[in-house]
Order: C-alpha cells, then structure tokens, then sequence
C-alpha cells in the first residue's frame, strides 16, 4: 500500500477509526487513570483479583509485633506483586513507629546518662526479624521482575511476528476473501493471548497493528459484505461489553466493578475490531456514559474516605493537644507520674487506632504527635533525673554511716558506744533509697559492722546461769515430745493445741545465749505444723512471726529484733524498688505493644504479687513496732 493510500485511511474511516481509540486512551488517562497501558506489569486479571481478596487492614493503628506478623502471614503465603500496596503499607507504619520508639529509647538514655563520649544504642530484635522478611520480600520481588521482562520480551517477539504475518497476508493478494477472514481471525485471536509487552514499546506496536488492520478493512471495501459481517460481530461483541458495563454499576464493592470496568477497557480497546460508522458514535458515547457513572461513584467513595479522614484528623489534632497538656503538669511523686503514664500509654493507642489522615497533612500530623511525645517524655526525664541525683547524695551518706559503723565495731566501751550505734542505725533508716547497684553491697558492709559490734556486746553480757540452763533441759525435753504429736483434722482444735504447746514453751523461760539454736527447732516444729493447718498463706505467716517475735521478746533479745527491724525495712526497700522498676519500664513496652500482649499481662501480674508482698512485710513491721 502506498503512503497516499496510507493518508487517505487516516483521513476517512481510518480517521474516525483513529479518533475512536483516542478517545478511549484520553478517558483512560483522566478518568480512569490505570486503564492505559496496565499490561506492562503483570497479568491484570490476576493481580486485580489478588488484590481484592486480599484485605487491606488499618496498619496505622496495629503494634510493631502484629505488623511483622501481617507481614511475615503475606510474604509466606501470597503472591509478590497480590501484596506490594500491602506491604508498603505495613512497612511506612512499622518504620514510623520503629523511629519514634528509637527516639524515646534515646532521650531515655541521655536523661540518664549525662556522660560525655557515651554512645546509644539499642538492640531490638523484632527490627531484626522484620528486616528479614522484607528482605525476602524484595528478592522474590526482583525475581519476579526478572522473569517478567523476560516474558514481556518474549511476548514482544510474538506480536511482531504477528504483525509480520498480517501485512504478508495483505501483501499477498489473495483473491479468497473468506479464507483471508479465516487468517486474519486467527492472527486476532492469538494476538489476544499474546501476553503484556515492555510498556515503551506499547503505542508503538499497538498503533502499527491497528494500522495493518485498517488496510485489511480497506481491502475489504472490495467485499462489502464479508466486512460488513465483520462489522456487525463486531457491534455485537461490545453491546456485549457495554451490557457488563451495565451491570457494574450495581455492584456494591465500587472499587472491585472500577476494576472489572478497566479490563472492558481494555477488551474494547485491545481486542474488538472498529463497528459500522453508522453505530460508531452512539455506541462509544453509551459506553463513555457508563464510564462517567462509575467514576462519580468512585468519586463519591472517596468524598466519603475523605470525609472520615478529616474527622481521623480533628481526634489526632485532640489528642495530641491532651498529650501537650500532659507534657506541662506539675507532678511531684513516682506514683503520680505512674497514673501521668498511663494516661500517656492511652492516648498513644487511641492516636494509632485513629486511622488515616487527608495525605496532605500526614506527615505535619506525625510531626505534632512525635513532639508532644517528645515533649512528655523530656518532661518525666526531669524527675527521675532529679531522683537519680537524689539517690546519689542518700548513697554517699550511708557511705559515711559504714565507715562510721566499722571504725566503732571493735570497741569495748559498751555504755558509750551502743546509743552511738544505735543512732547510726536510726540515721540509717531515715535516708531513702541509693542507686539499685549499689543497694545489696553497702547493706552488707553496714551490717557486717553493726553485727560485729552487737555480737561481742552480747557475748560479753550473755554469760550463762544455771536457771538457763534448766530452762534449756525443759526445752529440749519438750521438743522430744512434740515430735510425737499429730493434728486430729479439726482446724479449731488443732490450733488450740498449737497454741497451747507455744504458751507451754514460754513458760520455760530463756535459755544460754550459746544454746538459743533450740528456738530454731521449735520453730521449724511449729513451720511444719502450719503447714497442715488450713491457712491462708498470709495468716500461717503472721502467725509464725508473732511466735517470733515473742521468743526474741521473752529473752529480751533486743538485738534479734532489731535485725529483724533491719531485714525487714531492707526488703521493703527491695520490693518498693522492684515494683518502681517495673511500673517504670513497662511504659516502654507497652509503647510498642498492644494491652493483650500476653508479656504486659505477666509483668503486671508481677506487680499485684510484689504489691501483696509489700504489704505483708509492712504488716511485720508495725508489729514489731508496736512491742
């Protein structure tokens, strides 16, 4: 064919033809917007349907840990290219969570690390795992690229030689004008299945083989009713599209029938030949309307996602002014900036599980969050920063009180020196807590001289006498008795008992300072005995403390309960500081996780028992303060 007879198609029926397709590629690009071209990535019919059955969560409001998860269930079990909106999703929210739990991890070690020429750091293994399933995530992705250009080239052969076969069955003059449609029939339908090509090869192939089509039309001039039959199969065949069309707009997912919508776009415009001029126009003015309605559905979708991202955004814009509120209150003790915590922890979770904002402002959004966060975070640094510092000065007096407690540990000066110990042991109690490092090894070194003083003090006023003495045979002897004794089953009874054989040992009186081990004895008697009472644990306790006490009383051992005062003021101070500990770093877990996760619930746990032990212990205490 000649470039004149070339012209004259694009300028008659070639030109309305031309003018079609145009207008289907300009409806692609600014309505549709991925109409045109959607090819040269992957099989569309495929990815589309992956995509839809694969549900989009909300990953702005999800933990870190049920983010890795999300990830890690995608990767493992679906396509690469059914996840990749999905896994950008996940990966931007855990990233942004990732960043802002490093920061407070930061500012937390600066508060309490003034040093100069320290470096943070911090490991975090679930960063670790989640990398690696990304990782993986990219190299099947890259695979799958690989193999998909190499498809896309391949396909790219196919057509060509396609289009080869077209113009040498045009060329070739044949006068059988049915079996020429035969040919060309068979050349369209394996260029429908001929599979996506490189997207900047596209137009260009795509044009030319529309061109050769149109010098077959042109030849086909020659038999007016073959192309006329050719014409009418055509027009059937998008009424059959526009009928599809028809039916989308009822459906109730928009965005899955946008999608079908797209791939009748492409069948129109891909694989159905031109329709009698007559019917050209109104036919593609039928499907451009159809087109139009689904747009303005899609539209109002989004004017309604619009709207509840607007309505995200004035709760994200509260509650960050809550936390900046937060941020300014003056709060004085650790418990009140425990309950500060917790209403932090909250509106954390209720920011995250806010939703999406409008695109333009997400970023100045997380910018305020982080701030007021920050904020927060510099502010509660300034308290415990100061309780730090307080806990130093506490430790460098009660280094003053050891080495004052060791240089009067081997003087013999008893009347002089005891009300000087016995004050030093009252200043210690009066000074609050030193640094946890610390705690365990002063304690010792204080007790170690206050014992060594006390011990030669009562070795020196502890001699033996024979009432003691026969008061350690009386003992003895009733021990051997009691270990005959059995409990008859009844609760009342039995404790009477008990009861009566601890008046019976008192009655006794005090033994030898030397042989006070016999106590312990009947002590360990006694433990047994309690314990196949039906007691509560706190009562069994308290019960065989008061015997205890009363033992240390009757043999007017005041320096067995003072060290008894001391064990246990010492582990009050243990368990204030264990149940400080804990109520201040599970702040940090919890930033990063959700209040089900199963190792919050057993640090709290851990808490409520430290808590009950607390109080047990405060209940001895008082005890020996009131004898």
């Amino acid at each position: 064919m000649s470039e004149a007879t070339h012209d004259n198609l694009h300028n008659a029926d070639g030109q309305d033809q031309m003018e079609q397709l145009d207008d289907v590629t300009i409806i692609s690009q600014s309505v549709l917007e991925e109409i045109d071209n959607s090819n040269a990535e992957e099989n569309e019919d495929e990815s589309i349907k992956e995509k839809h059955e694969i549900p989009v969560l909300e990953y702005d409001s999800m933990s870190m840990e049920a983010l890795t998860d999300e990830l890690e269930k995608l990767v493992e079990n679906e396509k690469v290219m059914a996840i990749k909106d999905h896994v950008e999703g996940i990966r931007k929210a855990f990233s942004d969570k990732y960043h802002h739990f490093i920061e407070e991890k930061k500012e937390e070690f600066l508060a309490q690390n003034s040093e100069e020429g320290l470096d943070f750091e911090y490991h975090f293994p679930l960063k670790n795992k989640f990398d690696g399933i990304y990782n993986a995530y990219k190299a099947s992705k890259a695979k799958h690229f690989k193999q998909l250009q190499n498809n896309l080239e391949q396909n790219f052969a196919v057509r060509e030689g396609l289009i080869d076969e077209l113009k040498n069955l045009i060329d070739s003059g044949d006068s059988n004008i049915g079996d020429m449609f035969k040919k060309i029939n068979d050349i369209r339908e394996r260029w429908k299945n001929a599979g996506a090509i490189p997207r900047d090869k596209y137009n260009i192939l795509w044009n030319n083989y529309h061109f050769h089509t149109e010098r077959f039309y042109d030849i086909m001039n020659l038999d007016k009713e073959a192309r006329d039959i050719d014409l009418k199969h055509n027009l059937e065949q998008k009424q059959q599209i526009i009928l599809k069309a028809t039916a989308l707009l009822n459906e109730e997912d928009v965005m899955k029938a946008f999608r079908e919508l797209q791939l009748l776009h492409r069948v129109w415009k891909e694989e159905i030949g031109p329709v009698d001029r007559e019917h050209r126009e109104a036919i593609w003015n039928e499907f451009s309307e159809i087109t139009k309605q689904m747009h303005d559905k899609r539209e109002g979708l989004f004017a309604i996602a619009r709207g509840k991202e607007t309505d995200n955004l004035a709760l994200k814009n509260e509650i960050i002014s809550q936390i900046e509120a937060l941020g300014t209150e003056k709060i004085d003790s650790h418990s009140g900036w425990q309950g500060q915590i917790k209403k932090m922890e909250a509106l954390r979770e209720t920011f995250f599980k806010a939703g999406k904002v409008p695109a333009e402002v997400t970023e100045e959004t997380w910018a305020k969050f982080k701030n007021s966060v920050r904020a927060f975070n510099a502010h509660k640094n300034v308290f415990y920063k100061d309780i730090k510092n307080e806990q130093h000065d506490n430790l460098t007096k009660k280094l003053e009180l050891v080495e004052k407690a060791k240089s009067l540990k081997e003087s013999t000066d008893f009347g002089v020196t005891t009300p000087i110990m016995k004050k030093i042991q009252d200043d210690w109690k009066k000074i609050g807590h030193v640094p946890r490092k610390y705690s365990d090894s002063i304690w010792k070194d204080f007790k170690d001289a206050c014992n060594a003083y006390f011990d030669r003090m009562h070795e020196a006023k502890n001699a033996e006498t024979g009432e003691e003495v026969e008061a350690f045979e009386k003992k003895k002897a009733f021990l051997e008795e009691l270990k005959d004794f059995t409990l008859s089953g009844e609760h009342k009874a039995d404790l009477e008992a008990i009861k009566a054989h601890i008046a019976t040992w008192k009655t006794y009186g005090r033994v030898p300072f030397n042989r006070r081990h016999i106590e312990g004895k009947f002590n360990k008697i006694l433990d047994a005995l309690f314990e196949k009472l039906s007691m509560s644990k706190k009562d069994t306790e308290m019960m065989r403390f008061s015997n205890r006490l009363e033992q240390m009383s009757d043999n007017d051992d005041k320096r067995a309960l003072e060290q008894e005062q001391f064990f246990i003021r010492k582990k009050i101070d243990e368990v204030q500081s264990e149940i400080f500990q804990l109520e201040n770093n599970i702040q940090f877990i919890s930033s990063s996780s959700k209040g089900e996760n199963p190792f919050i619930k057993e640090v709290q746990k851990s808490i409520e028992r430290h808590k009950d032990e607390l109080k047990l212990w405060k209940e001895k205490l008082q005890q020996i303060k009131n004898m």
